[in-house]
């Protein structure tokens, strides 16, 4: 991992600033959180600055740790302007997809840096596949391609159960923002790690099969 960067700081910092404005100003919440009827009414922001909003300190606590841990991996390949694209890609794709499938619930609301965060760590297991992620549950390392294809299955389900208070659309649509961006920015992992690639697509090809049949 090393030391921060300073652009990792200030998105921290941003999330940080932003979620605790809002845990205080419950106006202020309301204004920016992702909301479907107030997207509609012409309030586009709001697929931006809910990225920045949290639920609680729990919820941004999780959020920024991950972000932690991942984001030197990009920021090393990438460099901290990619970084900053495939950060801001996969928070907007990640909402984008929760609007799609969610566009006739009027009322239904979201907040979360978990999409942006989502797309850093499918970013990061592109770029360097073969390192192990460890779960506070599991006391083996876990290969990373293995965690990503299991994630995003697991994200399938959620949306298709809709199980707990969890955005697994934003978690998926911020994962195949990740997933897409990073390749084609660095184009040079289909020939660096190409399998990984075809793998990681799996789950996005099932989630697009599922819509298709009218399954999702």
């Amino acid at each position: 991992m090393g030391n921060l960067s300073l652009v990792t700081v200030v998105i921290i910092a941003a999330n940080a600033l932003i979620s605790f404005k809002g845990f205080g100003d419950y106006s202020f919440f309301e204004r920016y959180k992702f909301n479907v009827g107030g997207i509609k009414r012409g309030e586009q922001i709001r697929l931006f600055s809910a990225g920045f909003l949290h639920v609680d300190t729990t919820h941004l606590l999780f959020n920024m740790l991950t972000l932690y841990f991942f984001a030197n991996v990009v920021i090393a390949y990438m460099g901290n302007l990619n970084f900053i694209i495939i950060y801001v890609a996969s928070l907007l794709l990640g909402n984008l997809l929760s609007l799609f499938f969610h566009k006739n619930e009027y009322h239904y609301s979201a907040v979360g840096a978990s999409g942006a965060v989502t797309g850093i760590l499918y970013a990061a297991i592109l770029l360097e596949p073969d390192m192990s992620l460890y779960m506070f549950f599991v006391p083996v390392p876990i290969p990373a391609y293995i965690f990503g294809i299991g994630y995003l299955l697991y994200s399938i389900y959620g949306m298709k159960k809709q199980l707990g208070n969890i955005g697994h659309d934003a978690h998926f649509g911020g994962a195949i923002g990740g997933y897409v961006v990073t390749l084609i920015l660095a184009p040079w992992v289909f020939e660096a790690h190409l399998m990984m690639v075809g793998l990681l697509a799996i789950p996005i090809i099932i989630l697009f099969v599922m819509h298709r049949a009218g399954k999702l």
